[in-house]
């Protein structure tokens, strides 16, 4: 890893710790329509936090939280409300705005 990758990868997770940047982030991922990309997204965040804080917090395993974060990943609802809730983030429904 390149010094520039290196400080990216440091300055977004230190931004990811603050749950306003972190709903924006994975907000940004939804927008993608791309279920890959939101599992991508919301490990840099579970990352961020530490992966075994987290898996702790859940009461998950951490393979098994790697393995639901992974592009094969298929988390059931329950674990993902789980996951966002240790993460101080909430799932959310709102009205789409049509143009």
């Amino acid at each position: 890893m390149d010094q520039v990758t290196a400080k990216y990868e440091t300055g977004l997770k230190a931004s990811l710790m603050n749950p306003d940047e972190a709903a924006a982030y994975l907000n940004a991922a939804l927008e993608e329509n791309d279920q890959d990309v939101f599992l991508l997204a919301l490990r840099d965040v579970a990352e961020a936090h530490g992966f075994s804080k987290v898996a702790q917090d859940t009461l998950l395993n951490r393979e098994n939280l790697y393995r639901m974060l992974s592009s094969t990943g298929n988390p059931q609802l329950s674990s993902l409300i789980t996951l966002l809730r240790s993460l101080g983030l909430r799932l959310a429904v709102e009205v789409k705005q049509t143009t």
